[in-house]
């Protein structure tokens, strides 16, 4: 009897965290081509959401990369301190949402040929708040996108029915990892975390509030997304350490968006066939 360790060419990648580290997650995709393991569903979840609707609207991973790198993230920084207090954040989001839906042509999730499942966070009591084809098939994809990435603070609210939608990146692994084609296929989930970067600080600044918030921010995410991994989940999943790179760092130049494409492509490489041989071991 031999022993040979195999794993499986198809899975589902759960796209996890991002904001403004997207070409990560565009170098996961990437990765995956050239290690020819497919995937006919995708799961986005905050920041992951913006890629995994792209790719199902059709986008190459070269089509993704190109538009990160000429978009300037800037664009969708409409801070304002009376809107924090108002809506509860900082930004509306209605520059992103209308910036998607343009990218996206407008596309609903029954107009999608590609199966997309995007998550957010109810903060009214209802847990996760999905989005696809079957629950949501005329919701256009970019508002379930910009749901899923308000990130607290930084984007208001977004209300849908009676759900208060926050960050998808806030729910528990639990609503992550679940069969997502009803066939067995295993998910993967690539989960991007950093770590705190200190920032000098202008003591004789006229108007504090704007650092403070932007710091409370930055360490909320960061302490998000290094937020321990369950042993259940462990094997599902991939951390893309993308160092002292926010997801809010909305002046990131193109160099700051190859480094973190290679990251995600050269993390992927490295760690995903190991993880998938561990899962699946055939005996012959």
């Amino acid at each position: 009897m031999s022993v040979s360790r195999i794993y499986p060419k198809q899975i589902v990648p759960i796209l996890s965290g991002g904001g403004t580290r997207l070409p990560a997650h565009i170098g996961i995709l990437q990765a995956l081509d050239d290690l020819n393991v497919k995937h006919e569903t995708i799961v986005g979840v905050s920041g992951g959401s913006i890629i995994a609707a792209m790719y199902a609207k059709g986008f190459s991973v070269a089509e993704m990369k190109h538009l990160a790198l000429n978009t300037d993230f800037r664009q969708f920084a409409d801070f304002s301190l009376w809107r924090l207090l108002r809506e509860g954040g900082l930004a509306s989001g209605d520059v992103f949402e209308k910036w998607l839906d343009e990218q996206l042509d407008g596309a609903t999730f029954a107009s999608l040929k590609y199966p997309l499942h995007i998550l957010a966070t109810d903060v009214n009591g209802g847990g996760p708040a999905l989005f696809n084809k079957e629950t949501t098939p005329d919701v256009h994809v970019s508002a379930a996108v910009r749901a899923s990435m308000s990130i607290p603070l930084i984007f208001s609210f977004k209300q849908f029915g009676d759900k208060l939608l926050v960050d998808g990146a806030v729910l528990s692994e639990d609503a992550l990892f679940r069969d997502w084609q009803q066939d067995g296929t295993p998910s993967v989930c690539f989960r991007l975390q950093s770590r705190q970067k200190k920032e000098p600080l202008n003591k004789k600044a006229r108007f504090a509030l704007p650092t403070y918030v932007m710091l409370l921010i930055r360490t909320f995410m960061s302490a998000l997304s290094r937020e321990y991994v369950h042993a259940e989940h462990w094997h599902h999943t991939i951390l893309v350490d993308t160092g002292e790179v926010s997801a809010v760092d909305f002046d990131a130049n193109d160099i700051d968006k190859e480094a973190l494409f290679e990251i995600g492509y050269n993390t992927t490489l490295a760690y995903l066939p190991d993880k998938l041989k561990k899962q699946y071991t055939q005996i012959s």
